[in-house]
């Protein structure tokens, strides 16, 4: 980091990804910064700044070796699992300032000595205390995936068999009864049920009504008029419930009759071409319902406007993966037993090439990877309004 990069940064305060110190003391307290950075974004904390009035306080010689001996300690000994810092020293005005880097770690949760998770909240940290959280910060770090959780309440009742035999036969080319497996062995097998309770995804799959167990894990349309979503008046508006495919058919319908159909020279009797070609619709809607993060209890929307379309999924991308990686075909899967069960249900390849296929269709997308919202949003831009 350069001196002018270092200032800018100081006169900006105090954030989620920039904290000061003006001297550190306890190894403890340093590592839970730590924790908190490597649990959420990333950051970096600088040291020899004065946190309530942003001046450079600086360090001599022997605070220097001190402080970086204490935070190789706290970042080796106080931490589980270990957190990698990075630290530099840069001279401003005489002044000599340490700056500490922790980028967001790969095997969440992290917690200090005392077992304690740690986030960032805004420029401060808090303790991660509910469930759920502790649940995402293990998907995060591979360490968990929604799709594999056992619903509560469920059970085989709660399964469609006759969805079950017919993804059974496409898959393995024969029918169960051929298997010689007894039914309950071939769930257990599929990893539909576990414990004699029904797997996420194999409730999203299979499920004679998903939407009984998980409410909020539908699909919610709206056409409207204009180009704001505050406007009260609207052309169409369902909310569709379901197993994924018949979410993803409702959501193609959807879209189907209230986008624009354009003649382009063809015959006068045809119904004309799409103003946006359907392979694109199919690519991302798939996309948004295989790879949503299911720890959020909310719904996946498809909201059409006249100067636009946007499909808004739970959950930023995953891991390190940015807006950039995915335009280039690159991919983690977040819910891999889901994707799985895809393949043989929806025309989805999950391949990571499904972003290039649509973008090579049609280019007017934007995308947005909102990190502090918690979501993923695609913006198709309508050329014809």
């Amino acid at each position: 980091m350069d001196v002018s990069t270092l200032l800018a940064l100081i006169s900006g305060g105090e954030n989620s990804k920039v904290q000061f110190k003006e001297d550190i003391t306890n190894a403890l307290s340093i590592a839970q910064e730590m924790v908190a950075f490597a649990n959420s974004y990333g950051g970096i904390i600088i040291i020899g700044i004065n946190d309530k009035t942003g001046e450079v306080a600086g360090l001599d010689f022997q605070s220097i070796q001190r402080i970086n001996n204490l935070l190789a300690t706290a970042a080796n000994e106080l931490v589980k699992n270990p957190i990698y810092v990075f630290s530099e020293t840069l001279d401003i005005e005489g002044k000599k300032v340490i700056i500490a880097h922790i980028k967001e770690g790969t095997y969440k949760p992290y917690r200090d000595k005392d077992g304690i998770i740690w986030v960032k909240n805004a420029s401060d940290k808090r303790k991660v205390v509910s469930n759920e959280e502790d649940a995402r910060l293990l998907q995060s770090g591979g360490s968990l995936f929604a799709d594999e959780m056992l619903v509560s309440e469920t059970s085989i009742l709660d399964l469609d068999i006759g969805k079950v035999k017919k993804y059974f036969d496409k898959q393995f080319g024969k029918e169960i009864e051929e298997s010689g497996l007894a039914l309950a062995q071939v769930l257990k097998n599929m990893r539909i049920t576990k414990n004699d309770q029904l797997t996420l995804a194999g409730l999203l799959v299979f499920g004679r009504n998903p939407s009984f167990f998980k409410p909020t894990f539908v699909v919610k349309a709206v056409s409207f008029f204009g180009n704001e979503m505050s406007g009260i008046h609207y052309r169409d508006s369902k909310d569709f419930e379901g197993d994924i495919a018949e979410l993803y058919e409702s959501a193609m319908r959807f879209v189907s009759r209230n986008i624009h159909y354009l003649q382009n020279q063809q015959n006068f009797n045809s119904e004309g071409l799409p103003e946006i070609p359907l392979l694109v619709f199919e690519e991302l809607i798939q996309n948004a319902l295989i790879h949503r993060d299911y720890f959020k209890n909310s719904p996946v929307r498809l909201l059409i406007f006249d100067n636009r379309i946007e499909i808004i999924s739970p959950g930023r991308l995953p891991n390190s993966l940015t807006v950039e990686s995915i335009k280039l075909g690159n991919s983690t899967i977040r819910n891999p037993l889901l994707a799985s069960y895809a393949a043989k249900i929806l025309p989805y390849r999950g391949l990571g090439s499904g972003i290039i296929r649509a973008l090579k269709a049609y280019p007017f997308i934007d995308f947005w990877n909102d990190i502090e919202g918690e979501q993923f949003k695609v913006i198709l831009q309508r050329q014809i309004t």
